[in-house]
């Protein structure tokens, strides 16, 4: 029996009908990410545009909400996090998906890697000078593991242009209003380093996807049907 590789292509990552409008967004959102950057860098208060959602404080949810908010964040604690890799890459693997699996920890990886870099350059601060805040990194986790889970869904379910992108993109968006809600209820993030973390999962996530299709290509085996 010939084996399954020989005979179907291995899915892209990076749908070919999103490739276009993702790179646009994507490009746009590092816009965003780079300008809140540059604004707010060596900042130790909120700006103008925090304010107009909250005043940031350590207790500025109540109970039950705040236990809510605490259930969110530990998602993007390094335990839950973790779990939640696990999780993606063995559903993955169980399906023998094996450049999804990569996509997985590649575009978490790469955006989380990228946000904690980037809050050491911003310098901006929030309650003292050692809680760096901008761009938020628990939201770029969580925005990158729903885009990405958002990605290999359309690829598996072929849904067109303007529906993909639909999906993929709401899908990163619940993510990040989800976490960044619990970020700023919490007090660990102002508002823009919320919409920083978003932004920055948003522009990352695409281009890993795409790395990772084209370093995919190359080991396709002689034969082999070019990826869909």
């Amino acid at each position: 029996m010939a084996l399954e590789t020989d005979i179907h292509p291995t899915p892209a990552v990076l749908p070919r009908s999103l490739r276009a409008g993702l790179g646009v967004i994507a490009g746009l959102a590092a816009l965003v990410a780079v300008a809140l950057g540059v604004m707010y860098a060596g900042h130790s208060e909120p700006g103008t545009v925090d304010r107009w959602f909250v005043e940031p404080t350590d207790d500025s949810v109540r109970s039950p909400w705040r236990g809510v908010a605490l259930a969110v964040d530990f998602l993007g604690e390094p335990v839950g996090a973790a779990a939640l890799i696990l999780v993606a890459v063995a559903g993955c693997l169980l399906r023998r998906r094996t450049r999804a699996a990569v996509l997985v920890v590649a575009g978490v990886g790469v955006t989380v890697v990228v946000a904690t870099l980037v809050k050491s350059l911003v310098g901006r601060t929030i309650h003292g000078p050692d809680n760096l805040s901008y761009p938020s990194g628990h939201t770029a986790f969580l925005t990158a593991l729903a885009l990405v889970v958002a990605l290999l869904t359309v690829g598996r379910s072929g849904l067109g242009r303007a529906a993909g992108l639909l999906l993929v993109l709401g899908a990163g968006l619940v993510a990040g209003a989800t976490m960044g809600w619990a970020q700023v209820a919490l007090g660990a993030h102002y508002p823009t380093d919320v919409l920083g973390g978003w932004c920055t999962a948003l522009a990352l996530v695409p281009a890993t996807a795409w790395v990772v299709d084209r370093a995919g290509d190359r080991r396709r085996p002689p034969g082999q049907p070019q990826d869909r």
